[in-house]
């Protein structure tokens, strides 16, 4: 086996075991016990995540772009 071949050996498997170490670290497992003082709450319904991660970011967004609509139309009214 040549030196090259060795070393690219090698690479792959200390990415592998680096790569699998890491895995096994983050795994569920570890989220199960809770830390002292720890108190999660209840959880977010359906319509609670959607409204919060979709449809309030994509209003914020639409009030945003009419601020700066806005903005512009009113330059453009003060020029002519």
């Amino acid at each position: 086996m040549s030196n090259k071949v060795k070393n690219h050996a090698l690479r792959a498997g200390t990415i592998t075991a680096g790569t699998a170490l890491m895995l096994l670290m983050s795994s569920p497992a570890f989220a199960l016990t809770r830390d002292d003082g720890d108190d999660p709450g209840p959880g977010l319904s359906v319509v609670e995540t959607l409204g919060l991660y979709v449809a309030l970011p994509i209003v914020l967004f639409l009030v945003i772009a009419g601020l700066v609509m806005v903005g512009d139309k009113s330059r453009k009214a003060e020029k002519s």
